[in-house]
């Protein structure tokens, strides 16, 4: 159950009552893929759009699959009233529907769509452990085992995107040189602010400038994950950098490592969040 945010609140009592769990699921993780996609393509990031919309395409044929099933032993759709407790949490977009698209790739996407379909497995799996009738039981161990081979599929998409995108020339990744990159950028924005974020930008840039040099005296390694350019966009770098830094205290072992990157990621966090709220103002014309 660990793939799971909470243990559901109920058990299911019905094939009724099973279709509708499931339709759910479905059309919310297929409205949710498509309106990460919407955005994709509001922002000029065609080739994730097309990613996003592949998925959404796919869990609404696993929804059509779950009406024909409903159709066919109970005689009608999935009706939603059938459902009698707050389902568990399975879908999860990872940010994608508030992170900067440009810090996005296919790896990234495939990679939440993968974790999603697991979720949904072991939700079924625990149904399927919990079932008070055999005929349950055996649906929701057919739900399972769809859920299990979507995860396959995903997973070989998800090779396929790791190797095209490791056959790109990277963009520059270096943590150290982002630090000092952000810290170009913010200088200018600095100088034109008022007084009180001036302040701010001034000590955020300073601080950059802090652990740039930090790190290119004790380096913090980080994987290998592509994307793409990196804009000139002080909001987008500061994510990426928090990003990196949470990604490098997940794979770290060494204690002493583990809390320098700690405190890189508190920071760079800090430093996003004010960035986020109060950038787009003062970069108004």
């Amino acid at each position: 159950m660990s793939l799971l945010k909470s243990e559901p609140m109920g058990s299911v009592k019905s094939l009724n009552e099973l279709f509708a769990i499931a339709a759910a699921m479905e059309d919310e993780a297929a409205s949710r893929y498509a309106e990460i996609a919407a955005r994709m393509k509001r922002d000029g990031q065609d080739s994730l759009a097309d990613v996003f919309e592949r998925l959404s395409a796919d869990e609404k044929g696993h929804l059509d699959s779950v009406v024909r099933w409903s159709q066919a032993t109970q005689g009608a759709k999935p009706d939603p009233a059938w459902i009698r407790w707050q389902l568990p949490e399975t879908f999860d977009d990872e940010g994608a529907a508030t992170t900067d698209p440009r810090l996005l790739s296919a790896y990234r996407a495939l990679s939440m769509a993968v974790r999603n379909e697991e979720r949904a497995f072991a939700f079924w799996s625990y149904v399927a452990a919990h079932a008070s009738t055999p005929e349950i039981r055996q649906a929701a161990e057919t739900m399972a085992h769809e859920e299990l081979g979507h995860v396959a599929l995903l997973r070989r998409e998800r090779r396929k995107a790791f190797h095209a995108e490791r056959s790109k020339p990277e963009g520059e990744s270096d943590l150290a040189a982002l630090e000092l990159r952000l810290a170009d950028l913010l200088d200018p924005l600095a100088e034109k602010a008022p007084p009180e974020e001036r302040k701010r930008l001034e000590r955020f840039s300073k601080e950059a400038r802090g652990h740039a040099d930090a790190l290119a005296r004790l380096p913090v390694t980080v994987g290998a994950g592509s994307v793409g350019s990196i804009p000139d966009d002080p909001t987008a770098i500061a994510e990426l950098l928090a990003d990196r830094y949470l990604e490098a205290g997940d794979t770290l072992r060494d204690e002493e490592a583990l809390g320098r990157v700690q405190e890189l990621a508190q920071s760079a966090i800090a430093r996003l969040a004010w960035l986020r709220s109060d950038l787009p103002e003062l970069q108004r014309p």
